[in-house]
């Protein structure tokens, strides 16, 4: 404690007017609030280990050059085991958002602006972060490899599988781990892997913006990592619909900094880190909960297992048949049997935007699932027609989808030049677009058919139907079809099945 105020001394010219230690974290530095006269203050910490200390004051420094929201160093002492930082307050994400975390998950309009807040800014440090970055200066290792993959799913066998006393095949699982250790190494990754991305480690200045503070163990690693451990953190409680509208927001966040892959490959793969973290995650509840007896974290594993229930309903996504089987019966242990919890009333009074609309009764029976839903993955069918011979059938079973009239526009084929072309041909498409009518009628549907999409996709639907009439299924709707074909294909990565059924043309537009 005196050499850190000898410190602060060095780097202010006097010595704090007050010293207030501050609540642990998870790891063994101590923290103090340093104020001077004026009452302005800062942080200084007490660390034990040299190269976890190196590490942060590098990443601090480094992120500051970059003009990220992180603390600032001002002063660090020869043996680097003690630092003074600009101190970023004490109202953390973690504290603003409690009302809706001990609601169970019900958290107000301005809960979910700091959630998403603090989702579209981590790809601002991830990838901006990684930029110069040298990585021999990360802690304890540079790279997010297949080893540190190995030893996290080996916690979770050890520490909490066998605890269980559940039954399995020690070759077999090991087989499927190495497997998924390959598969989530797979992709390069230039990006910066904050490793301990929680509402812990985010605080808030006074309009609701996030800084990050201890990034010591970050390292060079996937972008999906951060994003899995934040929205499905166990105590955190994220319904479903703020997970998926988070997940979409820190999506559409990533394309500002860096080329983003396809809708559907990006969720693919987030749900794969999803597993990984949520396996890794028992790990450490059973290491702290089962063998250090602590509450908190035994109190942890029934969300997590939740959380394991979720992931297994997307089995397909999943080449890990071993693993996956083993899980399954892991979630059918006595143990973890799922309760129903009733939704519990916030006790700050806040009102949220999710009501139960209808209150089910004992004599309804159990709720029915469609068979369209889960299976994924979407494939797109857009046809052309003409009124003349009758609405397309829909062969996939689910009843057929939209339906866009385009005889409200200006027909090409009441003119000679156009009769014998159609709207793949280029002077139609001339006159189509010079007159402007269909540019109009197809903005309004391209939005419309982007929502349905991306519904459909998050549901794990597996087909999907447009249909585009004219009069006799030659230019305008053939125009209109082929259009809103490409324009799909092209920004969801979807496969897309086109038809021009009167002109007898079927095209495949293949996924990305």
């Amino acid at each position: 404690m005196k050499k850190l105020v000898k410190l602060y001394k060095l780097w202010s010219g006097f010595e704090p007017d007050n010293v207030e230690k501050l609540a642990g974290a998870g790891s063994n530095r101590e923290y103090y609030r340093l104020t001077d006269a004026h009452g302005l203050s800062v942080i200084g910490v007490i660390g034990t280990s040299r190269d976890e200390d190196h590490a942060f004051v590098y990443l601090a420094n480094h992120f500051t050059l970059r003009k990220l929201p992180v603390p600032k160093i001002l002063a660090v002492s020869d043996d680097e085991l003690r630092y003074i930082q600009s101190d970023l307050g004490s109202n953390s994400l973690f504290d603003a958002i409690r009302g809706g975390r001990e609601a169970g998950g019900r958290y107000n309009k301005n809960e979910k602006q700091l959630l998403v807040n603090t989702i579209r800014e981590l790809p601002n440090i991830q990838i901006r972060g990684a930029r110069g970055l040298e990585w021999q200066n990360c802690y304890p290792q540079p790279e997010f490899n297949a080893d540190s993959v190995l030893f996290d799913l080996n916690y979770f066998k050890y520490c909490f599988l066998k605890a269980t006393e559940i039954d399995f095949h020690e070759l077999k699982l090991e087989a499927n781990f190495r497997m998924f250790a390959k598969d989530l190494t797979s992709e390069a990754s230039e990006s910066f892997l904050y490793r301990d991305f929680q509402a812990r480690n985010i605080m808030l200045d006074f309009k609701g913006n996030p800084y990050f503070i201890d990034f010591q163990g970050g390292r060079e690693g996937p972008y999906y990592y951060d994003l899995a451990s934040f929205l499905w953190q166990a105590s955190a409680k994220y319904p479903f619909k703020l997970r998926r509208e988070l997940v979409y927001e820190y999506y559409d966040s990533l394309k500002n900094y860096t080329e983003v892959p396809s809708v559907r490959h990006f969720v693919d793969r987030l749900s794969q880190f999803v597993l990984f973290r949520t396996l890794q995650v028992l790990g450490a509840y059973g290491f702290r909960g089962y063998f250090e007896r602590k509450k908190h974290f035994i109190d942890s594993i029934p969300p997590a297992m939740d959380n394991l229930r979720e992931l297994l309903k997307l089995g397909n996504v999943f080449p890990y048949t071993y693993l996956m089987d083993l899980l399954k019966r892991l979630t059918e242990l006595p143990q973890f049997t799922h309760i129903e919890e009733t939704a519990i009333n916030r006790a700050d009074g806040y009102k949220t935007s999710d009501s139960k609309v209808y209150e089910s009764h004992p004599q309804d029976g159990p709720a029915t699932y469609s068979k369209y839903d889960d299976n994924g993955p979407l494939v797109v069918n857009v046809y052309s027609f003409s009124y003349r011979k009758g609405i397309p059938e829909d062969d996939s079973g689910n009843g057929g989808g939209y339906v866009f009239d385009c005889r409200s526009t200006h027909n090409p084929g009441r003119y000679e030049p156009y009769k014998k072309l159609t709207g793949l041909d280029e002077p139609v498409i001339r006159f189509l677009e010079d007159d402007g009518e269909i540019l109009t009628f197809l903005d309004s549907i391209y939005r419309l058919a982007e929502h349905h999409v991306s519904r459909y996709i998050q549901r794990g639907f597996t087909n999907l139907m447009f249909s585009f009439g004219c009069t006799g299924g030659q230019h305008r709707s053939v125009y209109c079809a082929q259009h809103l074909a490409e324009h799909i294909h092209d920004k969801f990565g979807l496969e897309v099945h086109v038809t021009h059924r009167e002109q007898d043309i079927n095209q495949i537009l293949e996924a990305k």
